[in-house]
């Protein structure tokens, strides 16, 4: 143990030492000044300052006094809705003033903005200028006539036929436009409605400039001036905004970008007066093209630009002093242009390194967590080395997460859309955690932890078979429940029964509910032939399902039988079955010995076959690991109970559809013990067709799921007498079968009902914390099938692969079931057709994994193709989530075509491999017989495969 101790404090301390490399330290230049001017909004919270999120005098007082010792002015973009009282206020503390006002389509706000921008000026000895517009031209905004002159019944002459000028003039550019070649014609029209929107604008900002004695301009994206050189003329200054990341470029791009740009306009409009009116770079939010934001990036980026701006006498703003919540709707981005927080905390230093101050709670947070994850290792029998090490790397692998989760949490601002969809997230991720956890667990003990303990292995020295004193052969009652079985299939199960190699056992065989005599008399006739041994029942009218047939069957039962055996109607037994695992018995504890299930029809098809590849991963992988804590899962057939246990468990009980796994567990909570084998002792027959197949998984799932809210009470502290190792093994599989499945599903869905919020509405984009842990646990899944099917199924690599596909192809069938189970109590029991009986469904039996799987590769392929301007990396991260989910679906689809194709014939791949061989000239082609030639005997005609 203490060499494990030592493990858990060198993977603690690799972590640490981890977080202490990674630890992020960046130089930029140092500002130690006083920035030119910034960009100001008082508003708080995610209230949009037009729903009466009005600022009050004491917050902007609270907000001035902080940022007059780091800049000389502030920029403001509106003139009502509270932001009036901005101006005196600012005047308090010296602050110089830049007014704006927000012009846009609507008449009647315009001219409210116009008028209070124009009175601040007069009043407001501090405001050195007025912006008139942001990005209007930009957002296409087409200011209405009436804000550019007046009514036309007071205008003067001259006014009105100015008005009509303009309109004459806006006219003649569409017209203009729509004469230019086809292949020119759009990008012509835009421009002349631009241009139009232009003429509007440059009027209002002429209009104003002749009411204050402030320079009057209108803010817009560097490459209108460009585009529309009217418009320089027509300002007192040009106010550019220069964003380079909305322009895709990179934070280390950003400030040369910006350089290039002013150099631009001073190259295009030498002697005007240049001022950079937004600059400014995100703190959070998603990546455009190659802009990445982050905090880091973000202080880079201003420091540097600041320093050089100052260098050259640069006139500039800075977008923008504080972070405004309330603009979720610009994109990840919109929230997180402040160098201060919404709680007007430095996001940064201007000088010094730059780092992240939280760095070390964080790797308090991950070392806290990674080490509370790693003491359940300490409970573990004697685990190995690599064991440990393999669990506490993956234990401080999740407290990392949970440390990058609350850093995400902190440093993001929600609305309650936002903040609902992120907790509904986590609510999902953290069982999905916690399976990927157990599986790993799996892993760790089966590559790297000590060979089975309890296993009973075929061929192992056994105690005597004994029960109690002097009895040599304890005597064993089977009982082989029937319903509507072909009677040939019951006889070879019944002959099989007749050769085992003990001495001292009865058969009881209960037909229930099968009125047809042609499915009992032959049984009935075989028993009597078989002789005394054999007790024959012909039950009608049976309610309880199987469990109300074996009831019937413990009636009939010998009165000196102490075991009782359960095998399926297709089961074939070895000879050895009794005689190998009733010396179990001989400790008085042993209430139940389970064998596997196998099967003997796996040739049928290629179907077949990898559905008995799928269900000897249970047999041989779970069940072994389950059995190591004694919390083993009864599945009826080839099981051996100790007739005194089942009594003491109430025997069997009709209240659910999977009675034999309800017995077992019930058994277990009365303190038996149980013992597994993963020795094959019988073989029976798989489902005959793909539905049947579902059919069965579906009966389990839903039994499953009647059995955990019938017995989570006993998992309560004293309710029984399971261990924590017991509850534990039994809450993880239940989890790790019905949960993962069900969650896989509603993760799937929800992730659909999400693709178009984030193709076309362009928020709520699913963030990395989440995104990846879903695809780290397909991973998880894939080694752990992969890995655990090498290491103790007995299979080759294409049954394996096969095995794989089919146990995803029933997680919609799962799901369904667990949904049933939460809003119904009972289900009819559906019995698995066998024995050939069944005929395939001409319905195609994976119609809804269709369209589930179908949607999800289109969602997938819209987030790509939309994404292709704006290639934000967590839109292409959650396409690859959605093409994943689909792989349980489309393995569905895939089943269900291949039971209906030629090459699930295995005479096809055969015939195949034979024309290959000829083709290539491995084998000489086969020449058709010649006329006369005899036909062949009786005895070389080989029936073909069906």
């Amino acid at each position: 143990m203490r060499a494990v101790i030592a493990v858990l404090v060198f993977v603690t301390a690799a972590h640490a030492g981890l977080w202490g490399g990674l630890r992020d330290k960046q130089q930029a230049p140092e500002f130690r000044g006083i920035l030119a001017s910034v960009s100001y909004s008082p508003f708080e919270g995610t209230a949009h300052p037009d729903s009466d999120n009005l600022p009050n005098p004491e917050r902007v007082r609270a907000d001035v006094k902080i940022l007059a010792p780091l800049t000389r002015a502030i920029r403001l973009y509106s003139s009502t809705g509270g932001l009036e009282i901005v101006p005196p206020i600012a005047a308090e503390v010296g602050l110089k003033v830049t007014v704006g006002a927000w012009i846009d389509k609507n008449l009647d706000r315009n001219r409210r903005e116009i008028q209070s921008a124009v009175e601040l000026a007069r009043k407001n000895g501090n405001v050195n200028g007025i912006v008139m517009g942001n990005e209007t031209v930009y957002r296409g905004e087409q200011i209405p006539l009436e804000n550019l002159y007046p009514a036309l019944d007071q205008a003067s002459p001259s006014e009105r036929e100015e008005a009509q000028q303009l309109l004459r003039e806006e006219s003649q550019r569409l017209r203009d436009a729509e004469t230019q070649p086809e292949a020119k014609r759009s990008e012509a029209v835009a421009w002349a409605i631009a241009e139009n929107n232009v003429h509007r604008l440059a009027r209002l900002v002429q209009r104003t400039k002749s009411s204050v004695n402030v320079p009057v301009t209108t803010g817009e994206i560097w490459n209108i001036w460009l585009e529309h050189p009217y418009l320089a003329s027509s300002v007192d200054f040009i106010a550019a905004h220069i964003l380079p990341y909305w322009e895709g470029f990179s934070d280390k791009q950003a400030v040369d970008q910006a350089l290039i740009i002013y150099q631009k306009l001073r190259d295009a409009f030498p002697g005007k007066r240049i001022v950079i009116a937004e600059f400014g770079w995100p703190s959070a939010g998603y990546n455009l093209k190659n802009g990445n934001p982050g905090p880091f990036e973000q202080a880079v980026a201003l420091r540097t630009f600041v320093s050089r701006a100052e260098a050259i006498g640069m006139e500039y703003n800075i977008v923008e002093a504080i972070d405004q919540p309330w603009k979720y709707f610009e994109g990840g981005v919109g929230p997180y242009w402040g160098f201060l927080n919404a709680s007007r905390e430095p996001k940064f230093a201007w000088s010094g390194p730059v780092e992240n101050p939280d760095w070390w709670k964080l790797m308090g947070i991950a070392l806290l967590v990674g080490v509370l994850l790693s003491l359940p290792i300490l409970r573990l029998h004697r685990p190995t080395l690599m064991q440990a090490l393999l669990l506490s790397a993956v234990a401080n692998g999740v407290g990392a997460w949970v440390a990058i989760v609350f850093a995400f949490w902190k440093g993001h601002y929600f609305v309650f859309g936002s903040a609902f969809a992120l907790t509904l997230g986590l609510m999902l991720l953290v069982p999905l955690v916690l399976i990927a956890m157990a599986r790993i667990e799996e892993i760790a003990a089966i590559a790297f932890g000590r060979k089975p303990r309890r296993l009973i292995s075929k061929g192992e020295a056994v105690a005597p078979a004994t029960i109690g004193e002097a009895v040599a052969f304890p005597k064993v009652s089977i009982h082989v429940p029937a319903y509507f079985e072909p009677p040939e299939m019951l006889k070879q199960t019944l002959d099989a029964v007749s050769r085992l190699d003990y001495p001292n056992f009865e058969c009881v065989v209960i037909i229930n509910n099968t009125p047809d005599p042609d499915f009992w008399q032959p049984i009935q006739d075989h028993c009597r032939a078989l002789g005394e041994r054999f007790k024959f029942i012909n039950a009608e009218k049976v309610e309880g399902f199987k469990a109300g047939a074996l009831r019937i069957a413990m009636e009939r039962t010998a009165e000196d039988a102490e075991i009782i055996g359960i095998i399926d109607a297709d089961y074939v037994v070895q000879p050895d079955w009794l005689k190998d695992l009733v010396p179990a018995f001989a400790d008085p504890r042993v209430g139940l010995v389970q064998a596997p299930q196998d099967h003997r029809d796996g040739d049928r098809s290629l179907m077949h076959y990898i559905m008995n590849g799928e269900y000897a991963g249970f047999f041989d992988i779970g069940m072994v690991q389950r059995n190591e804590e004694n919390a083993i899962i009864v599945h009826g057939t080839m099981c051996l109970i100790r007739r005194a246990a089942m009594d003491m468990a109430g025997g069997w009980a009709g209240d659910t559809i999977c009675e034999d796994t309800d017995l077992g567990l019930a058994i277990i909570e009365h303190g038996w013990v149980t013992h597994y084998t993963n020795a094959r002792y019988g073989y029976g027959l798989l489902p005959d067709t793909y539905e049947a197949f579902r059919k069965q998984r579906h009966r389990w799932a839903y039994g499953g799921f009647q059995i955990v809210k019938k017995h989570w009470r006993k998992f309560l502290q004293g309710a029984s007498r399971l261990s924590q190792d017991q509850k534990r093994e039994f809450a993880l599989g239940w989890l790790n079968w019905l949960g993962a499945e069900s969650l896989g599903v509603l993760v799937a869905l929800l992730n659909l009902v999400w693709v178009p919020i984030v193709a076309f509405a362009d928020i709520a984009i699913p963030d990395r914390i989440l995104t990846l842990p879903i695809i780290a646990a397909f991973v998880v899944s894939l080694v752990h099938f992969v890995a655990l099917y090498r290491l103790r199924v007995p299979v080759k690599a294409p049954q394996m692969l096969g095995a794989m596909i089919a146990a995803m192809s029933v997680q919609w069938t799962v799901c369904r079931a667990v949904a049933q189970g939460l809003i119904t109590e009972h289900l009819a029991f559906a019995r698995t057709s066998k024995g050939g009986l069944s005929a395939m469904s001409i319905e195609f039996q994976a119609f809804w994994e269709a369209v589930i799987g179908v949607l999800l590769l289109v969602g997938a392929a819209v987030l790509v193709v939309t994404n292709n301007f704006k290639e934000i990396t967590e839109i292409y991260i959650f396409a690859a989530v959605l093409v994943l989910e689909s792989l349980p679906f489309l393995s569905a689809v895939a089943i269900a075509i291949l039971e209906n194709s030629r090459i699930n014939a295995f005479s096809f791949w055969t015939n195949a491999s034979v024309r290959t061989a000829e083709l290539i000239g491995l084998r000489p082609v086969s020449l058709p017989s010649p006329i006369g030639t005899s036909p062949p005997v009786a005895s070389e005609i080989r029936p073909e495969a069906s």
